[in-house]
This record gives structure tokens, C-alpha cells and sequence, in this order.
């Protein structure tokens, strides 16, 4: 429901973007669109098992995770830093998880952390790979040709479980919000900025939301972290600023 109002509302805000999709941006607007609806099923699919804070923590992770993804797909190696980085973030997701309160919620390493891990590796690709669309199409069109098929990617998950809905104020306006704030607004503020930076710089900027994400579930949710998380949530952010801020060497020639 999310991307699919969101969808239909960018149709009528930038109808121009309709007219002008092509063969092309669709192609590259569903591969990244495929990432990012991976990366959003996992996470949330992930969320039943887990807490907001540890997933938000593990989420960010992707920023390690892109100069992975670089290599693969442009054949960069890892500096020094990165691998230093992924051997601190490694550490610190084992003592964020805090094995030894496996019987508090959250607590304990469990599939949700695991899924959650694999979402970080998902949203990795697609800022790699936005980065590379991005120099080729405009990016109000991109946007849309993005937020399509991730709409009909979800539809697709009628197909694996029973669909029912229990409508309130509240979930709709969480579903109208992802739609406007999380879809549309960021969407579009994604797709224009990014080729105006880097991957590398891009994930500085995105390790910041555990942060916020952390603050937020402590003050609505009421999650704490205990001491060990809080020490392993801080050597996931060593982790991760050392592999983008020690790293000099530019990003593009």
C-alpha cells in the first residue's frame, strides 16, 4: 500500500515523468528497485524478531558494506581501513546483539539480526548502484521508474501469506507518511544528490540514522539497550566512520 499511493501520488505530481519513461530507465529503475524492496522485506520481516535499535545498528552496517559491492562491481579493492573497519563492526555486532541476555527480548543473536544483516548488504547494491543510474536519466523520471515495480514487487507478496487489514488512524497514517516522507520525498532527494557525491560519502551521512533510530525507539518505544550494546553499538560506529573518514584516496578519477 505504501509504494503503491506512492506511486499513483508522483503520477499526478510529475506527470511529465510518466510520459518520459523509456525502456531503459525502466530497466535500471526495477534492478533498483529489486535491491531496495530486498532490503525493505528483510528489514521489516526482521523487525518481528529483533529491536528497532539493534536493527537500525545492524542496518547500518551497509556503509562497510559498500566498498564491498564497489569491488565486486568496479573492481576497487578495499583499503586498509575498510578491512581494519569490518573487523571493529564485526566485534561490535557481536556485543550489540549482548549473547549473555539471551533471555531478554531482543537479546541474544536471532534470525531477525540476521535478516537485518543481509538487508545491509541489499541497500549496499543499490547505493552502488544508484550511483551508476543515476549519471545516466533524469532523476525525477528514475524516481518513479523505482518506486513501480517496487510497488508491484510488494503485491507480489500476496502470494506468500494472508493478506488482511485491521484499519485505524494510526496505521494509516503510518502507511500515508512512509508514502510521502519514506518514499516520495527521500526517494527523490536520493536520486538527485547521489551523483553529486559518492557511495562512500553517501553512507557517512546514512550512519547516522542508528543514532536517531536509537533516541527515537528509547523515547517512544521504550527500548533500552544494556551496556554491552551500548559498547558494541559504538564500535559499529567506529567501524563504520574509520572505513569511509581514514579512507583518502577519491572515490572516482
Amino acid at each position: 500500500m505504501r509504494f503503491t499511493i506512492a506511486a499513483g501520488l508522483y503520477a499526478v505530481l510529475f506527470p511529465s515523468a510518466v510520459r518520459r519513461l523509456s525502456a531503459a530507465v525502466l530497466r535500471r529503475g526495477s534492478l533498483l528497485a529489486l535491491f531496495f524492496t530486498l532490503g525493505c522485506v528483510l528489514q521489516t520481516v526482521g523487525l518481528q524478531y529483533t529491536t528497532a535499535s539493534k536493527s537500525a545498528f545492524i542496518t547500518g552496517m551497509m556503509a562497510v558494506f559498500t566498498p564491498l559491492v564497489q569491488y565486486v562491481w568496479e573492481r576497487r579493492p578495499p583499503t586498509r581501513a575498510n578491512l581494519i573497519s569490518i573487523a571493529i563492526v564485526i566485534m561490535g555486532l557481536w556485543l550489540l546483539t549482548d549473547p549473555w541476555a539471551g533471555g531478554s527480548a531482543g537479546g541474544g543473536l536471532n534470525r531477525g539480526d540476521l535478516l537485518t544483516l543481509f538487508c545491509a548488504i541489499s541497500f549496499a547494491c543499490y547505493i552502488v548502484y544508484l550511483d551508476l543510474a543515476s549519471r545516466h536519466h533524469d532523476p525525477v523520471v528514475l524516481t518513479f521508474a523505482q518506486i513501480v515495480p517496487t510497488a508491484l514487487y510488494c503485491w507480489l507478496g500476496l502470494f506468500l501469506e494472508t493478506p488482511r487489514a485491521a484499519p485505524s488512524w494510526m496505521s494509516v497514517s503510518v502507511i500515508v507518511y512512509l508514502a510521502v516522507a519514506a518514499t516520495i520525498l527521500t526517494g527523490f532527494l536520493m536520486t538527485r544528490y547521489q551523483k553529486e557525491t559518492t557511495p562512500t560519502r553517501i553512507v557517512v551521512i546514512y550512519s547516522v540514522e542508528p543514532v536517531w533510530t536509537a533516541l527515537a525507539a528509547a523515547a517512544l518505544l521504550g527500548e533500552r539497550l544494556t551496556a554491552v550494546s551500548i559498547t558494541g553499538g559504538g564500535l559499529i560506529l567506529v567501524g563504520v566512520l574509520l572505513t569511509q573518514l581514514v579512507d583518502t584516496k577519491p572515490d572516482r578519477v
